[in-house]
């Protein structure tokens, strides 16, 4: 029978419809052909891109030629301008401000035909050592208040460009989502002394259940109130608010269980388009004791419709206990 869920950090209530139960092969969608032709993105192509910021290469190669493995660079097209300065204003009764920030490109390959998914493990280890040094680099900039990691995988994700590649935007303020988080995650603290993460932890633990998959220092499992089908959530088992503190031990494991589930999307829903999300403290440390950074994953196989954008709630076809099962079955090749 259908089932109301609550999300222990935020208190957003999801419905579990499980009368509409969905397994991976009812989400059918015109397949995304991956086609070749001109990418800025690819090798020979780099002074197509505005020039490099960052970029794991050889010592003998130059910025902006070919021979690296991973490159950063600035967006062509950036939602936000680095070179303005912070300026708060009103519009008679509205609050405004400078579009002011930095918004960069991860290439996490020169394949063009590869996914993080399919990528071998050092090659995901490399990419996320990229995200830790963007993301400490910018965090040192005191206008900056907030860093977001993230990634839109396929068309229907939002990516405009089919080169694996991840993005970062840091933000002169704390977005919505990441205060709601950390609001609700004091006032769990407030109350039981605890990271209401790390319980959520013990409880999927203790439950098995939706649990896809775990390392030494990592898990991975469905949320018990999984607003969308196959969502998933990988965290730290180690209580740590900040995602730039990750060490160089962990970037192994974290790459490996990123991956690892990743591939068992892929497998397991036929390469589906996906958002992935990195939740981490604001730059300015807040969160300590309360917050612990996450990664969210969130299959693209439901639309958000009139109910959901009305209400508030998401429906979610698809029980986080199925969803995890079926991801647990798909086997992992270690490499």
């Amino acid at each position: 029978m259908p089932e109301l869920r609550k999300d222990p950090v935020i208190k957003r209530w999801v419905i579990i419809a499980t009368e509409r139960s969905k397994r991976p092969h009812d989400f059918k969608r015109e397949k995304e052909e991956i086609k070749a032709g001109f990418c800025p993105f690819d090798y020979g192509n780099e002074h197509t891109t505005p020039p490099e910021i960052f970029a794991f290469r050889p010592p003998d190669t130059g910025p902006d030629t070919p021979g690296w493995w991973v490159r950063v660079v600035p967006n062509k097209f950036p939602a936000l301008n680095p070179e303005l300065e912070i300026e708060r204003y009103g519009v008679g009764m509205y609050d405004a401000m400078t579009g002011f920030g930095f918004h960069e490109v991860i290439v996490e390959t020169p394949d063009h035909f590869a996914t993080l998914a399919t990528l071998d493990y050092k090659q995901v280890q490399e990419v996320v050592w990229a995200y830790k040094i963007r993301y400490n680099q910018l965090k040192k900039d005191e206008r900056i208040k907030y860093i977001l990691i993230f990634k839109n995988h396929g068309k229907d994700a939002g990516a405009s460009l089919q080169h694996p590649h991840s993005q970062l935007i840091a933000l002169p303020i704390v977005p919505k989502r990441v205060e709601e988080e950390l609001n609700g995650s004091k006032e769990y603290f407030e109350y039981k002394e605890r990271c209401v993460f790390c319980d959520i932890i013990r409880e999927e633990k203790r439950d098995k259940e939706r649990i896809i998959e775990e390392n030494e220092f990592f898990i991975a499992f469905a949320p018990f109130a999984s607003r969308f089908p196959f969502e998933t959530w990988i965290l730290s088992k180690k209580h740590n608010h900040d995602f730039g503190d990750i060490t160089e031990e962990e970037v192994k494991y974290f790459a490996k269980i990123l991956k690892n589930i990743l591939y068992r999307i892929y497998i397991a829903l036929d390469n589906p388009p996906y958002n992935m999300m990195i939740h981490t403290a604001p730059a300015n440390g807040e969160g300590k004791k309360y917050y612990h950074w996450h990664i969210e994953i969130v299959p693209r196989l439901t639309k958000v419709a009139g109910f959901e954008w009305g209400s508030g709630f998401y429906i979610n076809p698809t029980p986080p206990e199925d969803a995890a099962k079926f991801l647990r079955e798909v086997e992992i090749k270690e490499e």
